[in-house]
């Protein structure tokens, strides 16, 4: 089969042929039909400190994706040959205590599909049957291939009751982008984005009434006040990783405003604590999606009419990753579809 590889310790990846996996007694195979590239992806592609210190070449990279079962173990239930099914990328230990306690999100040991083990850039995708999600096939194919940072955006969102609230969200890459339409999907009043990346902002603008702010421009002070706000905002979705996007975050929180943390900070992020505390914020860090309620409840709002597609800028032929890679990195793009259907 064709695979997409991080075959040695150095920039780049290779498309490589590699031998269709074998599904376990509680695995199956999985046909890849589309995969959309993420951050991480790129952090891999670059080799940067992060890669080199998680990523074990030789190793088939992607964890983005949707596919149908073709194969399948003995022990498997609840599949069948022919499902469309997406892939939860965290695959759990099973038996810590939050595993025990249905919470396969917080789990201690979790290892990353296409991080840790071999991914779904590829023509086969072999993972357990726990971590296989059946979809709803009138969903278009490209978004079902991004449901995994869909799941991430709303994981973010929904710690918060957003009707009626002001919503500010630092960051307009894809899953900022996604917030920004879930929030304006749950009936938040204002849902403002920052960004310095003009491309990215006006990829905010086409998910819905948003307002976005060029930073280097404008300053979040003068837009509430454009906005006939008073006391800052209500609900803070960081998702830039940018220490200075969080304080001017902060700094223009309401009172008892809650923030969900999703962006990753460098080592070192100082923040004044003395406004969380004073402020009486809230700041809850967030990590994947709710194993499997994250799922159900994205599900729920595509079905309801959440549409994500003004965040796909590019569906490329699987045979020109490189393009796609050069596409992200450049800040010039929205999410990349690869399909390994042709």
């Amino acid at each position: 089969m064709r695979a997409l590889a991080k075959q040695s310790p150095a920039p780049g990846l290779d498309l490589i042929e590699a031998p269709v996996p074998r599904p376990g007694p509680g695995d199956v195979l999985i046909r890849v039909k589309r995969t959309s590239i993420c951050g991480t992806d790129v952090h891999i592609h670059k080799w940067d400190t992060w890669a080199q210190q998680t990523i074990k070449p030789p190793m088939i990279i992607g964890h983005e994706f949707v596919g149908e079962i073709v194969d399948m173990g003995d022990q498997v239930v609840g599949f069948a040959i022919g499902d469309l099914v997406d892939g939860e990328g965290h695959i759990t230990c099973g038996q810590c205590r939050n595993c025990h306690a249905g919470r396969r999100h917080l789990c201690n040991k979790t290892q990353g599909v296409g991080v840790n083990r071999n991914g779904a850039f590829a023509d086969y995708l072999c993972i357990p049957a726990t971590n296989a999600v059946k979809v709803d096939p009138d969903i278009p194919l490209d978004v079902l291939s991004c449901f995994d940072p869909l799941g991430n955006a709303t994981h973010a969102a929904l710690q918060w009751d957003l009707v009626g609230e002001d919503v500010v969200i630092t960051g307009a890459g894809p899953i900022g982008c996604m917030a920004a339409a879930i929030a304006r999907k749950s009936a938040a009043r204002h849902v403002v984005v920052t960004d310095v990346n003009p491309a990215r902002l006006n990829l905010a603008a086409e998910m819905g009434s948003i307002t976005t702010v060029d930073v280097t421009k404008d300053s979040l002070p003068t837009v509430q006040d454009r906005l006939g706000m008073k006391e800052g905002f209500d609900i803070g979705l960081e998702m830039s990783g940018n220490p200075a996007a969080l304080r001017d975050m902060i700094d223009n929180m309401s009172h008892g405003g809650r923030i969900s943390l999703l962006g990753i900070m460098p080592e070192q992020a100082a923040i004044d604590w003395n406004k969380v505390v004073f402020n009486m914020l809230t700041l809850r860090g967030i990590y994947g999606r709710e194993i499997y309620e994250t799922w159900y409840k994205m599900t729920a709002l595509i079905q309801a009419g959440l549409d994500i597609t003004p965040v796909i800028s590019h569906r490329l032929n699987c045979t020109d990753f490189a393009y796609g890679f050069e596409l992200m990195e450049s800040g010039k793009s929205g999410k990349i579809i690869l399909d390994w259907e042709n």
